[in-house]
Order: C-alpha cells, then structure tokens, then sequence
C-alpha cells in the first residue's frame, strides 16, 4: 500500500500541492483581513505591509480584493491537483495538465505584475503578499517542468521510453503558459482602466476641525482661502513624502482659493493612542512631529524651510526619513537653542498635537488607519495622486471641493 501511495503521491507532487496550499492560505487570510478591515499581524499603520494591504492596488474597482481573486484560483488549482496522477484516466488527466499550464501561467503573470506594483509604484513591499507570489512562482517553475516528465502508455505496449508519447506537447504547453500569461495582463489592465484615485472615499467624520484657530495652525496656503483641506502627516511617512510636494502646486493651481491644514498624526503608539501595534519605522514619529510644531510655534517663516527640508532627499534617488538628532539639530539651527528649549516644553505644542490625533483617531473605520489622509467637512480620503492636477481632481470628486 505504501508503495502504491509512493507512486501516486512522489515528493514532487506532494511538494506543489504544498505551495499551492501556502498561497492559498495566505491569499485567505488576506481576503478576511481586507472584507473585516482588520490590521494583519505586523502591518502596523505606516508600516510598509500596511501601505501596499491599503493601497488602491490591492483591490479591482476599490471594490473586490485581489487576494481574494488569488484565493479562487489558488483553491482550483489544488482541486486539479488530484487529477493529475497516474491513477486518473488518460482524458481527465490530460485536461488536469492543461488547466493547472493555464493558471500557473496566470498566476506566474499576476505575481510579476503585483511584484513591480510594489517596487516601482508603490515604493514598498508586504511580506504577506511576496510569500504568496515566490510560491506561486515555484509552482509555474514545478509544473513546467514536471510536465514535460509526463508521458502516457501506447495500448498494448510496453512500458519504455519508445513506446510512450508525452501527455501534453511542447508547442501546447507554450500554448497554455502564455494563455494564463495573457489573463494576467488582462488583470494588470482591467485594474489599471478602472482604478479608483482614492480609497475610503465615504469616510464619516464630525467636524472636528472646528476647534482649530486656523490662523494659529501650521498651513500651506492662506488661512482665510475659502476651501481648507486637513491633511494628516507622519514625517516617516514615505507617502506624506510623495503627496507633500503636490500641495504647494495645488494651492497655485487653485489661485489661492484652496489652502491645507498640516496635523501630525505620528503613527506611534508613545503619543498617538490609536495605533495598537507599532513599527520599526515609525519610531520617532512623536518626537519629530513635536520638532515640527516647535519651529512653527517658534518661527512661522522658518517652517516653510523646515517642512521642506524634511521632505526633500539628502542623496541618491529614494528618500529616506530624516534621523531624530539630525532633525533636532536643524531646528535648532532655524529657531535657536534658547527659542527652541523653551517653545519645546510649552503646553501649546502638545495640545495641537492631541488635536491632530483626535482628528486622526476619527478617521479610523474598519481598522483602516493609513496615512497621508485628507479631510474636507465630514468627509476623509487617502489619495494616491501622481502630480498636483490629479490631486485637485481627487479632492473634487472625492471629497466634494468646490469646483475653481
């Protein structure tokens, strides 16, 4: 009997049955996290696991998750795992390989899609996701190559090399391959044509701005413009980092009529009560923002220069979050050590800070609790603009800002 078993079930079969399992597990538990809007272990807000899960990426139409288009074809592909052994008959067998070409091919395609997703547009990458991606490309590399070891028996034959023929030919399993290939570039297509410019669009948020002196706030654009945008930061965040640029060019856009309120919301549990699990990344979100608001208090001229400047790339192409002692040192450099000392330990700048996490802390539904967030009346998104024109075009249509 074990012999049998053996032959049925040889290590190679037994070890795609196991990639495909490990994808679909995992494609599970991302589809339940992203119905339920939980935090998956680890992806603490801000995290980078965090910003790919709630990216506008990770979903068609802003609507369906793609783990969970994932999920379907990962449970099928472990249904046709059983019919493709010796044990199967000739027919059913054949159409189990041709199948499973099909969608590893489709899945093979989907992970190199969804891998350059993270890389080159995203700017990061989870975890969660990559482990299900290299399965599932060990299981394209498994199958190709088992399918060519795969042979049937000529009637009457002998059981040798001449007088066997392969299961699926050369040309058709090029054929098949390139026919899931082909269904993954439709995916990559479908997703960019209907992609949404901003996710949580219905966010329900009480106007909690109303305690806010706006002429007393940090702000980008004139306090008395006629549309004010709340904008909740992190100074580690690589997003804020992405969209900060953007807000100037809108204002401009705007003719001044439109202006954005800066509320810190470091994504760190030391100041900010909302963030249950925190992340290497965000270590020094509190203290930075504290900085920030310090200069603002201190010297409203010097925190153009200040805000900018922790922005702005110190080498190379990709931008790296500024050090704690490096920022400090800059302040001082802008405000003084006298001026700084004493605007650091007054109580102003804490309470705008719990201002802004207030504000924060109402923006959270669903467990979503990415960053940058914008707010406008009651309203709140998370934008994924590409330049200021379809910032402003976000904000009108997501947001409901009046039209210049």
């Amino acid at each position: 009997m074990g012999k049998i078993s053996q032959r049925l079930w040889p290590l190679w079969r037994i070890l795609l049955a196991g990639l495909i399992l490990t994808a679909l597990v995992i494609s599970a538990i991302l589809s339940w996290h992203y119905i339920t809007g939980k935090a998956m272990a680890g992806c603490g807000g801000g995290s980078p696991c965090s910003n790919v899960l709630g990216s506008r990426w990770s979903a068609l139409a802003g609507v369906f998750p793609v783990s969970g288009l994932a999920l379907g074809m990962y449970f099928a592909m472990l249904i046709v795992v059983f019919f493709i052994g010796a044990d199967t008959e000739i027919s059913v067998r054949r159409l189990a390989w041709s199948v499973i070409l099909v969608f590893s091919g489709a899945v093979a395609g989907s992970a190199i899609w969804f891998t350059a997703v993270q890389k080159w547009i995203i700017g990061e990458h989870c975890p969660y996701c990559m482990t299900a991606h290299i399965a599932g490309l060990f299981v394209t590399v498994l199958v190709i190559w088992r399918v060519f070891n795969e042979f049937e028996n000529l009637p009457g034959e002998s059981n040798t090399m001449l007088s066997r023929r392969r299961l699926i030919r050369p040309l058709q399993v090029l054929v098949f391959v390139f026919s899931g290939l082909a269904l993954a570039g439709i995916l990559a297509a479908v997703q960019i044509s209907i992609m949404p410019s901003a996710v949580n669009q219905e966010g329900s948020l009480w106007d909690s701005q109303a305690s806010i002196d706006y002429h007393d706030a940090p702000m980008i654009g004139s306090p008395d413009a006629p549309y004010i945008v709340t904008v909740l930061f992190d100074y580690q965040c690589s997003h804020c980092q992405k969209i900060h640029f953007m807000l100037e060019d809108a204002v401009r856009l705007y003719e001044g009529k439109l202006a954005f309120l800066l509320c810190p919301a470091p994504l760190n549990s030391t100041c900010n009560p909302y963030i249950l699990h925190d992340v290497e990344a965000s270590r020094n979100s509190c203290d930075l923002a504290r900085i920030g608001l310090t200069v603002w208090y201190a010297n409203r001229r010097a925190f153009a220069e200040f805000d900018n400047w922790m922005y702005s790339f110190e080498t190379g192409s990709r931008w790296l979050p500024r050090s704690l002692e490096t920022v400090r040192a800059k302040a001082v450099e802008l405000i003084g050590r006298d001026k700084f000392d004493t605007v650091w330990s007054s109580p102003q700048v804490e309470q705008y800070l719990q201002k802004s996490i207030r504000i924060y802390g109402q923006t959270i539904q669903g467990g979503r609790s990415g960053i940058p967030k914008m707010i406008y009346g009651s309203r709140w998104i998370i934008p994924e603009p590409y330049n200021a024109e379809e910032l402003i075009s976000i904000l009108q249509k997501s947001l409901s800002v009046p039209l210049l």
